[in-house]
């Protein structure tokens, strides 16, 4: 069974296996217009990328790289963006892709990472075992708050319809569940390997690693916040992983619970229109990795 995971986008979902990723979406026209990529991984090629907590970093940055590829193609294809041959041009120019990469990535990092750190430094705490904490603290809070603030918009619902519809047609795959619309609607729209989950023990673990410089001057202070972010992710990975493998064991899974939790707050019970889309991207990487070749970029539009 092919390791998968995924991606709501708009009006669509990404599914992503090791070789082969795909994105599904509902064009306006009704139709479900598909793109199909092969993946070169740095993984595949160097041992060490393939290292514990290494891996986690490298798979990471993959998976931001693949999940903006597949962001942009969705948003041409939901508002039909033509090029001068009359064909829907499927992904943006690679500078805006960076460009868009990195201010998504910048805003994070500052309003998560660096912000929750410079504002417990205004605060009159001397232990540097409770500055840590008290830290960790706001950080989780103001994630759970942004998190309960966007599920309030109207605008995202669809996402989230999106994103659910994803995890379940992943639970059924993984269950061994024949790929229709009416048997994948009755699987869980919670997934342990879910990016809510993982971003909420990347804040969690936080605590744990900056424990160890205690409250250190201000610039240190920003410094070991973003320097030592892929070392969490890293870590945070192997966590989501193991748990993904070890779904049955009910001690991990209470402890993993609230970030379980939290993925109430991002999905939302999908329509059969949209579990259709989920499950086209998911059998487009099941037969691509079946076939034991790259996805020759593949794209084609299916009513």
């Amino acid at each position: 069974m092919a390791n998968v995971g995924g991606q709501a986008v708009l009006e669509g979902v990404m599914m992503r296996a090791p070789g082969n990723w795909a994105v599904a979406v509902r064009t306006p026209t009704g139709e479900i217009a598909q793109v199909s990529r092969p993946i070169d991984s740095a993984m595949a090629r160097h041992f060490v990328f393939r290292l514990p907590v290494v891996r986690g970093v490298m798979a990471l940055g993959e998976s931001l790289a693949i999940g903006f590829r597949a962001l942009a193609i969705s948003a041409n294809y939901a508002a039909q963006q033509e090029g001068e041959d009359g064909e829907v041009e499927t992904e943006l120019s690679r500078g805006a892709l960076i460009f868009a990469f990195a201010i998504a990535i910048g805003f994070a990092v500052m309003v998560f990472k660096v912000g929750p750190a410079l504002l417990t430094d205004l605060l009159p705490i001397s232990s540097g075992g409770w500055f840590v904490i008290v830290e960790g603290l706001i950080r989780v809070s103001l994630f759970v708050a942004y998190l309960a603030l966007i599920s309030l918009l109207p605008d995202l619902r669809r996402v989230f319809q999106y994103h659910a519809a994803e995890h379940k047609a992943i639970n059924a795959y993984e269950a061994g569940e024949p790929l229709e619309p009416q048997l994948v609607q009755r699987y869980s729209l919670i997934h342990p390997r879910c990016g809510t989950a993982f971003l909420l023990w990347v804040m969690v673990l936080a605590v744990f690693v900056f424990a160890f410089f205690g409250r250190p001057a201000w610039y240190w202070l920003i410094a070991t916040r973003i320097l030592l972010l892929p070392l969490i992710a890293g870590i945070a990975y192997e966590l989501i992983r193991f748990a993904g493998k070890h779904q049955d064991n009910t001690i991990l899974m209470t402890l993993l619970a609230p970030g379980l939790w939290l993925q109430r707050l991002t999905t939302r019970e999908p329509t059969l229109d949209q579990l259709e889309v989920s499950i086209r991207a998911l059998r487009e990487v099941l037969d691509l990795e079946a076939a034991g070749t790259p996805g020759a970029q593949r794209v084609e539009v299916m009513a």
